[in-house]
């Protein structure tokens, strides 16, 4: 198998997605991403993000392809955990403090800074409507964050999300009730909790 036909594989086992990290990771050179878009075998989603012609653009996989450090959260964990139905007109992402966000500025994208030992709390993996795989928070972690006073998170989305999650079997109170310690929402988490629980 050549290094076209190599890379032409990782975008049909990936979702039909291609990163050049992807391909530098499997010993390839970067020029056969662009021999194969010059060709019109790939297109270029986003810089370092090839797609298969036939494939849908994920706006959120070349989001978290482009910003590494970019966790979704808020609304945009809501919505990729069902915990809403609405889809976010701006996706919600976390960075670490001392991230410099001034590139996200031109992006569509509502960026959030935490400390470092908030920052890794409650990571997890999900599909985006794409099918691709990307980091976000979990349920657990997104409840806490709708409820800090700067997440701008319309409160009917989030008494929908608490309703939403009090239905799950995998809910994890415990988890929820450390997580607001932690992040100094104990006393908003009791109100919604003593109405659903």
């Amino acid at each position: 198998m050549n290094y076209a036909e190599q890379i032409m594989d990782l975008a049909k086992t990936n979702n039909g997605v291609v990163t050049s990290a992807q391909v530098t990771q499997a010993g390839i050179n970067r020029y056969y991403l662009k021999m194969l878009a010059d060709q019109g075998l790939l297109e270029r989603s986003e810089r370092g993000v090839y797609i298969l012609p036939t494939t849908f653009d994920d706006e959120m996989f070349n989001l978290q392809s482009r910003y590494k450090k970019g966790i979704f959260s808020h609304a945009t964990a809501l919505f990729l955990l069902d915990l809403t139905d609405r889809t976010p007109i701006k996706y919600s992402m976390t960075f670490p403090l001392q991230y410099n966000i001034s590139a996200l500025k031109t992006e569509n994208v509502k960026c959030y800074r935490v400390k470092d030992e908030l920052y890794e709390l409650g990571i997890i993996t999900g599909k985006t409507p794409g099918g691709n795989t990307v980091r976000l928070y979990n349920a657990e972690r997104t409840l806490c964050d709708t409820l800090k006073g700067r997440s701008n998170v319309e409160i009917q989305i989030v008494t929908e999300a608490f309703k939403r999650y009090a239905k799950l079997d995998k809910k994890d109170i415990p988890q929820l009730s450390e997580y607001a310690k932690l992040m100094r929402v104990e006393k908003k988490l009791r109100s919604y909790l003593e109405v659903l629980l």
